[in-house]
């Protein structure tokens, strides 16, 4: 009967980003509540949206 119950899943997760300018990779959060800026050239890599997070860099993957 166990078996049987299933575990949802959720919806957000951590991505790994890399900067469009000057190519450093980041962490960041899927679902981010404030904007998030690469740390060696201050470009914007995540904008807040009230929801998932608009990425302005390049999406490498997501980490599990």
């Amino acid at each position: 009967m166990k078996e049987n119950i299933l575990i949802p899943k959720p919806n957000s997760t951590f991505l790994h980003i890399q900067c469009s300018k000057c190519e450093e990779k980041n962490i960041v959060y899927s679902h981010t509540t404030s904007n998030i800026y690469c740390k060696s050239c201050n470009e914007l890599l995540a904008e807040r949206s009230g929801g998932r997070a608009k990425i302005h860099g390049n999406l490498l993957n997501p980490l599990d």
